[in-house]
């Protein structure tokens, strides 16, 4: 079996040149047992993924009992016309998950990871009503959802606002040579950040998987 992902940038592998900047797909394979494939790019939205030819490229390697993980929108709300949370974003979900079953694999729907946007003690959602489109999709469609908006949001009010800084990429000059002038990014993970949520989707997937009856129950990951 392996983990096929698809998704933007707070999905994406580490680039070299970024780093510790890091999506939570770079940091998943520390916490499942299977291989990885992580697709996804910064900057994707559910249609770019597929005109650029990634999705062309994951779907021909999906084989019987892979699982494939679909994180798409923050990119997509900014194209509301094509990628409407009630149209054409849900048209292309619904095609991936579709796509995925006729190859006798999973799909798994994941609403976004929330942006560290802070109202007071509680965080402030970003992504309008694309989660909640995600949401009713996947009762639709009867498929797994991992819902991030939700970890993710709990995740930061639990931390609370100062604390909640160390799970991005803010960096103070000098810290990270990607950014010598130092950097405040509330929507990117620094790679400690990063497993924190892959530690959460790996603990997610084990409890779809034993639902499904394909694994015995196990411990859980370090969320460390």
């Amino acid at each position: 079996m392996t983990y096929h992902l698809a998704g933007d940038s707070t999905v994406a592998p580490m680039q070299s040149s970024e780093s510790p900047m890091s999506g939570w797909g770079h940091a998943l394979d520390a916490f499942v047992d299977a291989p990885v494939r992580n697709h996804a790019f910064g900057g994707a939205t559910s249609e770019s993924f597929i005109e650029s030819g990634t999705w062309d490229r994951l779907i021909a390697e999906v084989r019987a009992g892979d699982t494939v993980i679909i994180q798409f929108g923050h990119n997509d709300q900014k194209q509301p016309e094509l990628l409407a949370s009630r149209g054409g974003y849900t048209d292309r979900l619904r095609r991936f998950a579709t796509e995925v079953r006729e190859r006798d694999g999973t799909a798994v729907l994941c609403t976004s990871a929330e942006r560290r946007l802070f109202d007071g003690e509680q965080v402030v959602p970003s992504h309008g009503d694309y989660p909640n489109a995600v949401r009713d999709l996947a009762r639709e469609l009867d498929a797994p959802l991992i819902d991030l908006t939700v970890f993710t949001s709990w995740l930061y009010e639990d931390l609370g606002g100062e604390a909640s800084t160390a799970l991005f990429s803010h960096f103070a000059p000098g810290e990270a040579a990607a950014w010598p002038d130092g950097l405040t990014d509330n929507t990117h993970f620094r790679f400690d950040g990063a497993r924190r949520i892959a530690a959460f989707v790996a603990r997610s997937l084990r409890a779809i998987e034993r639902r499904d009856g394909d694994l015995p129950a196990r411990g859980a990951p370090d969320l460390a």
